[in-house]
């Protein structure tokens, strides 16, 4: 099976006068289909639409998969990224009133997993990443989207270990290598090795 087209994107800020890194991390809900109770950034997978918005926001249709990143970010948190930064605006999109599209270079992009194919769900999933200031507060959906907070990566990879947390494995390597950054300009100039997780063993005959 073909990898289904995907995007997400990690949201981070600086906070307190050491600008620790924090980020921002959702719940997908109880109900969900994919991935049901598991940790992870804002995204999901490309829609028709898509094409459209990043016709409309970047004057390319090329930047779907960017446009997508954005538009999951504000349909799953609220958040708007825009020219002015990332703005809270829940039902809101870029484009509209008071919400002017951002400059697609303030979005870059820093990894690309293409799930192998043992998996019985793939996605060709490209990552992003945008900063955010300290006082944004995202609202969570409700629908796909149970929780969301500001998080530090060293604390939700604690929580793997405890059993608190369930990453997927792009989650988990992107946590990783965000655990290593120490600015927010670190998280932008990221570039992260999308590693594929061991297959599982064969099944005893």
């Amino acid at each position: 099976m073909e990898p289904r087209p995907a995007a997400t994107v990690v949201v981070v800020r600086a906070v307190g006068d050491a600008g620790d890194l924090e980020f921002l991390l959702l719940r997908r809900a109880g109900s969900s289909r994919f991935a049901p109770g598991f940790v992870v950034f804002p995204g999901g997978v490309l829609e028709s639409k898509d094409p459209g918005l990043a016709e409309r926001w970047f004057g390319d249709p090329g930047q779907a998969s960017k446009a997508c990143a954005i538009r999951e970010l504000a349909e799953e948190t609220g958040l708007v990224m825009t020219s002015r930064g990332l703005l809270e605006g829940p039902g809101h999109l870029p484009g509209e009133a008071g919400f002017p599209p951002p400059d697609p270079e303030t979005v870059p992009e820093i990894a690309r997993w293409v799930a192998p194919e043992f998996l019985p769900v793939r996605f060709d999933a490209r990552f992003y990443a945008l900063v955010a200031r300290e006082d944004v507060r995202p609202t969570p959906d409700g629908i796909e989207i149970e929780s969301a907070w500001w998080g530090r990566a060293d604390d939700a990879l604690a929580g793997l270990q405890t059993g608190d947390v369930q990453l997927m494995w792009p989650t988990f390597r992107t946590l990783e290598a965000l655990a290593g950054c120490g600015t927010v300009e670190d998280v932008l100039q990221l570039r992260v090795e999308a590693a594929p997780p061991a297959p599982p063993p064969p099944t005893p005959r």
